[in-house]
């Protein structure tokens, strides 16, 4: 059908929204890996290189900004039109910094030292983009109290659960929790290994909002 050159009109311009920028999670843990899916965005792994070793009297929340932010940095020189999201843990007992123990005689050491105490899990995410120049980071804490433990239930976990890549020895997701007696945040997953909340306030203040890229 044609129409006269009064009655047509152009068709419509379609704006389309700019495509937010790539996102980079910089870490090789699968727990962080699987809490991020939860936001239902989509992104790639990258492992950052960076010396983790703690600075002569630095806290463990100090040294959880800092080894989050170090990890963005790091991966975000690589992709600098990236947002990267770094993040570290740092289980803290009466101001002492507690690591991932790597094998099952640390792990028990740890736990009989935790024993009975109360934990406060440092965890601390940034995120990174070279291309806007942003940069920030948050830190959730999780105060964990462990129950009086025995040295067969420290045995018998440690040999169930494995969690010998995990500060402080103990999966709170899994078999963990029952080595406990409370927990209290405001970020509860925060103490797997991510705090999501956090992280996405600070991806919106990057430009990434979680609901808006993530539908349909």
């Amino acid at each position: 059908m044609q129409c006269s050159q009064q009655s047509c009109k152009p068709a419509p311009t379609i704006c389309s929204m700019p495509a937010p920028p790539p996102l980079i999670l910089g870490s090789t843990s699968r727990y962080r890996r699987e809490l991020l899916e939860r936001l239902r965005l989509p992104f790639t792994c990258v492992a950052p290189e960076v010396d983790e070793t703690p600075q002569p009297g630095e806290t463990p929340a100090a040294l959880a900004l800092r080894l989050a932010l170090a990890k963005a940095r790091a991966v975000a020189a690589l992709h600098p039109h990236a947002v990267v999201i770094g993040s570290d843990q740092v289980a803290d007992l009466h101001g002492q910094p507690v690591g991932k123990p790597g094998n099952h005689e640390r792990a028990a050491a740890q736990l009989r030292q935790m024993s009975g105490q109360q934990v406060v899990f440092q965890t601390a995410v940034a995120v990174v983009c070279n291309a806007s120049g942003f940069a920030e980071t948050a830190l959730a804490q999780v105060t964990v109290q462990f129950r009086e433990l025995s040295d067969t239930e420290i045995d018998l976990y440690l040999r169930l659960d494995q969690p010998y890549d995990c500060a402080g020895s103990a999966k709170s997701e899994a078999l963990g929790v029952a080595l406990l007696a409370a927990i209290h945040s405001d970020d509860p997953t925060a103490l797997i290994g991510l705090p999501l909340i956090r992280t996405s306030q600070l991806l919106r203040r990057a430009g990434i909002d979680p609901l808006a890229a993530s539908s349909p």
